[in-house]
């Protein structure tokens, strides 16, 4: 699916776990191994190879065979994954994913380097500092990004309705990856947008929703959440946001071929709005955690969905620690289900109201959100006006 650029992706389910080597039953003992071929080739080949960049050949190869989302992250990328799990990374702040030959940007993060130099959801990259990435790796394009000594680094874009090339020098910069911000107006109606899901994500929602409280001074009576172009995050704290909101029932399950992978997770007493209306705006760019959220809040009849599609992401990513833990394994090892039972992985969630945003883009929309326009922000835009007149009845 996506990832931040010179980090990972958050727009995955993760959870930690450590799992015991297997030992190989006859028939796999009697295959050749990997391990026996690659010290064969460094051993006897007629010139010297770079067994670090071999093994990385062969462990390239492996993953080749599995899904997108399962990768081998070294030092580096162990380390980036779990700060941009903690709300910090450095980086351009660019979300991207693969399609096909190209790696287009999915999301600028806000107030990043690359939103602040106008980057926009839909670019294409070309080149990095000059090299072309087409037919090239996300990771491929991260290692071209960081390894330049100085911090600007230098895209070129395609973008829809420009003939030639745009290029913009970006720099890279340590990013706090804000996860909540809110609004209310004088009726009491709340606007929290959640940006992602991380570590801090339950905190920063239940803050902001004690914050605009004190504003009005009364009870929240009526939220609108937006999860648009959420890319996900982690797996926990999709399920202590969702949690904050109902009394009871299941949030999700999932499930996988390990026993630790089949899990229920159920909703404990207690609505931190005391049942006041709810309406979540999600789409195509709603994605994994964002999912489990507006689908745990649709079935479990807490929240009805105003948008479009969301992405359709999933499946869990777990990270099996190797050697000394400085490296892992991330694979997918379960598929999610919402509290109805339904998967899905490739579908997403449609809305209750379906709503598209034609009148302008989601970032020019968001940024009119700020309590002192947050009533005249529903009039520019289309999905946040439908939220507005559900809750107005």
């Amino acid at each position: 699916m996506t990832f931040f650029l010179n980090t990972l992706k958050i727009s995955i389910l993760i959870c930690v776990i450590s799992i015991a080597p297997v030992l190989a039953d006859s028939k796999a003992a009697a295959q050749v191994s990997i391990a026996e071929v690659l010290a064969n080739i460094q051993h006897f080949y007629v010139d010297d190879i770079d067994a670090q960049k071999l093994n990385q050949h062969a462990i390239e190869s492996i993953f080749k065979q599995l899904d997108p989302h399962s990768e081998f992250l070294d030092q580096n990328e162990l380390e980036a994954l779990f700060n941009v799990a903690n709300g910090r990374y450095t980086g351009l702040g660019i979300e991207v994913e693969q399609r096909e030959e190209h790696i287009v940007i999915v999301a600028a993060v806000e107030n990043s380097p690359a939103h602040t130099a106008g980057l926009i959801k839909g670019d294409i990259l070309l080149k990095v500092n000059g090299t072309s990435v087409i037919n090239q790796t996300i990771k491929h394009v991260s290692q071209l990004i960081n390894q330049k000594q100085q911090p600007q680094v230098t895209l070129t874009i395609a973008r829809s309705g420009h003939i030639d090339p745009l290029f913009f020098e970006v720099e890279r910069k340590k990013i706090d990856l804000k996860s909540v911000r809110g609004s209310i107006n004088n009726q009491g109606v709340a606007y929290l947008r959640i940006i992602n899901f991380n570590n801090h994500t339950l905190y920063d929602v239940a803050k902001e929703l004690a914050h605009l409280s004190q504003i009005v001074a009364g009870d929240i009576n009526g939220l609108i959440i937006d999860l648009r172009d959420n890319p996900g995050g982690i797996l926990d704290s999709a399920i202590e946001v969702s949690d904050l909101f109902l009394e009871s029932g299941v949030i999700v399950s999932t499930k996988g071929r390990f026993a630790e992978a089949n899990q229920e997770y159920y909703a404990q007493e207690g609505d931190v709005l005391s049942g006041a209306p709810i309406i979540v705006l999600i789409n195509e760019g709603s994605a994994s955690a964002a999912e489990i959220l507006a689908g745990a809040l649709q079935d479990n009849q807490r929240a009805v969905l105003v948008g479009t599609r969301s992405y359709g992401k999933g499946s869990v990513q777990s990270l099996i620690p190797l050697g000394d833990g400085q490296t892992a394994l991330k694979l997918t090892t379960a598929k999610y289900y919402t509290p109805s039972g339904r998967s899905i992985e490739g579908t997403g969630i449609l809305p209750d109201y379906p709503v598209i945003q034609n009148t302008l883009t989601h970032n020019e929309g968001f940024s009119t959100l700020k309590a002192d326009s947050f009533i005249n922000a529903k009039v520019h835009d289309l999905q946040l006006e439908k939220a507005w007149q559900l809750l107005e009845k």
